[in-house]
Order: structure tokens, then sequence, then C-alpha cells
């Protein structure tokens, strides 16, 4: 993999692709694939408190045998620990688990619960020294100005769902205005709605002669998004970290964007997330 970063609105060099460990819940699995990454180039490992697998990235991470200093490590605060001191709980509890003294990149993972008062806590944290880099993730337009109307530091990332089918250029462009960058959770699209055969995909890899895989990695990476798929598969994850030999052209780039469908391609965000921004809608606007 190519080392092809991004400065974050703190000056802080974050690496364009890493590898996500979501849902990869078994302990040799996940400590197999980081590893893997790592040797091929990789140098960030995203993962969260709520996946169950920081020991299995930290005990990746002291065995892969790289300077701590050169890789990128993200981890993520879940909703139930939101709160001035349960946030502050939350992050020494990732940060033992990792096995680590700092986190480089350590995001709210959800838009729900105190977060005013979170945010507070995360922004003592940087100012610690025990993470990098503050931000969010599936945080909308409405979301992010709740969180930086008052904020000493503004968000450097948020991580949403975006993929071919969901671009998401309104967000986008707001992420672009107030300097935050985007990250790309499920750039596949976790396969759904068939897209590995989509014939427009499909056809720009065959120009290209690499993966439709790399081609949607492409894509996201020349509209300015890092990218964390995941894979434990060895050739999956050395091919997709690969992508970067890809060059899109203006027009293969406006073709992926038609295939735009402008929602989410998953039922839990309507099922779940809803309901919860209901229950924590007080906490979420006034604290």
């Amino acid at each position: 993999m190519e080392n092809v970063t991004f400065t974050l609105n703190n000056g802080v060099k974050m690496p364009a692709a890493g590898l996500g460990v979501f849902q990869v819940t078994d302990k040799k699995t996940c400590i197999d694939a980081v590893i893997c990454a790592i040797e091929n180039g990789y140098r960030m490992i995203d993962t969260a408190a709520v996946y169950g697998n920081e020991e299995a990235v930290g005990e990746a991470i002291k065995a892969c045998g790289i300077p701590r200093e050169e890789l990128f490590i993200t981890s993520k605060l879940w909703f139930s620990d939101c709160g001035y001191k349960r946030a502050k709980r939350a992050l020494e509890s990732s940060l033992k688990k990792l096995g680590l003294d700092y986190i480089d990149l350590y995001l709210i993972h959800e838009p729900y619960g105190w977060l005013k008062r979170t945010w507070r806590a995360l922004e003592e944290c940087a100012d610690e020294g025990k993470v990098r880099a503050i931000g969010v993730s599936n945080f909308g337009i409405d979301d992010l100005i709740n969180i930086t109307d008052d904020a000493r530091i503004t968000p450097a990332v948020d991580q949403i769902e975006l993929h071919p089918y969901f671009r998401r250029e309104e967000l986008l462009k707001f992420l672009r205005e107030k300097n935050i960058l985007p990250e790309a959770w499920a750039p596949f699209a976790e396969g759904k709605n068939g897209i590995f055969a989509s014939p427009i995909l499909t056809e720009i890899a065959a120009t290209h002669d690499c993966t439709v895989a790399q081609v949607i990695l492409a894509w996201l990476h020349a509209r300015g998004v890092a990218v964390i798929p995941k894979s434990v598969r060895p050739e999956r994850i050395a091919e997709n970290g690969d992508f970067f030999k890809v060059r899109l052209s203006e027009k293969e780039i406006a073709e992926i964007d038609r295939m735009d469908r402008g929602s989410s391609l998953f039922p839990w965000d309507k099922g779940i997330r809803r309901p919860l921004r209901k229950l924590f809608g007080f906490f979420h606007l006034a604290f």
C-alpha cells in the first residue's frame, strides 16, 4: 500500500486508507487480519469499543514489529458511555484493552446521549495527549452543528456510511466547508444490491485491469474520502490496499456518481437509529 495521507484540521496526518475490523469477533481471526494488513503496508486500523475486539487489535499491534508512532489507531465511544465522566472512563478502558498510551483518533460512535458533555471530555483528553485527534461517527449536519456551536475543538473526522449507492453529496459539501474529513464505513455497501456485479463498476474495473473493490475505493479517494475496507482474507486485504494505482477519469467518476440511490442500504439505520434519536433527543439537544 502506498503511504498516502490526509492532513486533519489539527495538523495530524492520517492514512487515506486502513483496515476496518467491524464484526471480526474471533480473536485469532482479528489478530491475523491486522498483522496481514500491516505486513501489506497498512498503517491505520479502525476498531471500536462495541466491536469487542480492541484487545485483539492491541495484541496484533504488539506483535507486528512496527514502531507505534508509525501506526494510526482509531477507536470509538459507544453511546451508552456518553457523558463527561463516562467518556473519560471509556477512553481509559479502550487504552488499556489496546495496550496503548494514546489513541490516534477517538470518535463518538453515534449521535445520542449527553453529546456536549461528552465532547468536552474528549477535548480535555486531547489536551492531555491521550488522543491525537477527536471526531464523530454517523453524524449528520444537524448533529455536527450541535457539537460545534460551542466547541473548542472542531471534529477532525466524520465516519459515515458512504458507497456508490449512497454518496451523500450534501453532507460531504458541509464537511468540506468545515474542514472535517469524511471517512467511509461500508465502502462496498457490504455487498448489497449486487454491487460487485454492477455493469458500471465491472466495466470500469476491466478498463483498468483491477477489481471492482479497487474501483470503489479509488472513487471514494477521488472525492477526498478516507476508507477503511474490512476483510479477513489475505488476498483481499492485499488487493484492497493496492487501489491507489487506479486513476479514474472524470467521466468514470460521473458514471459511478449516477449509481446513487439517495438513502441508506441498512434497515437498522431506520429501525434503530430513529427511535434512539427520539429517546435521546432531549439529551442530544440540551446537553
